[in-house]
């Protein structure tokens, strides 16, 4: 009886740290929807390329988050395998010893598939892991990826001023991101200090990166602009586009 009352043990903890890390992925800025399907690949060790997975993947500590799921995953699934092949080997009651150990795993199942269903059971254990997060950890008790409205064609991200940008040598003022749809966050200049809320005479120098929040389209046509006169046609046509969409919208 000892490795199937292991294997539930190991499904139960896992149950739990899939929980954990669900609501730990939500405080860095996921929604809960997305915190638990990012857990649950790691945990499983079954991973999914998609844009979800690249933010996941560039947030410092989100990827440490998954990294320890990882670790975890690939410990309990050996785990399992291991009381799964322990507890049906070598049954010395005959039938109904295998009977017992049957009925066992699967009262235990049911137990556990309660438990992970239970909205009671979910809000208390909920509560208690919030709490034990906003105390122990640095985690911001925020969901940004609602609250910037992050879906579809919208995001945030950086972008990185190299040689020849057409960014690059120019003011927050001239280069006029507001109308080609941009929001300016802040600015990570090329020493490691960060501005933010920067000053629009503010110049952007070549190692600087800015956080930007916006429309895809106008996001990437940025970033790969080059400087000169094309980079300016190139700007103005944007600013065009822009006021098109606007008046579309209204």
């Amino acid at each position: 009886m000892i490795p199937i009352l292991t294997l539930l043990v190991v499904l139960t903890l896992s149950l739990l740290m899939a929980k954990v890390a669900t609501a730990a992925l939500t405080l860095t800025g996921l929604s809960e929807d997305s915190s638990r399907f990012q857990a649950w690949s790691a945990l499983s060790g079954v991973g999914y390329t998609t844009s979800e997975a690249e933010n996941v993947v560039n947030h410092p500590i989100r990827r440490q988050i998954l990294m320890v799921l990882m670790l975890l995953g690939n410990a309990g699934i050996v785990t399992l395998v291991s009381s799964l092949i322990l507890a049906f080997m070598g049954n010395d009651g005959g039938g109904p010893g295998l009977l017992r150990k049957i009925s066992l795993l699967i009262a235990g199942l049911c137990v556990l598939w309660f438990l992970s269903y239970s909205k009671w059971v979910h809000s208390k254990l909920q509560w208690v892991i919030d709490k034990a997060l906003a105390r122990y950890t640095d985690l911001a008790v925020v969901d940004y990826e609602s609250l910037l409205e992050l879906t579809g064609d919208y995001r945030v991200t950086e972008i990185h001023i190299k040689l020849n940008d057409w960014l690059a040598g120019k003011s927050l003022r001239s280069s006029r991101l507001r109308q080609e749809g941009l929001n300016l966050l802040g600015i990570r200049r090329a020493d490691g200090s960060y501005e933010g809320t920067p000053k629009p005479d503010a110049i952007l120098c070549v190692g600087d990166s800015i956080l930007v929040y916006g429309r895809l389209t106008s996001i990437e046509g940025v970033n790969h602009r080059r400087g000169g006169n094309l980079g300016d046609i190139d700007h103005e046509y944007a600013i065009a586009a822009q006021e098109k969409t606007m008046r579309k919208g209204e």
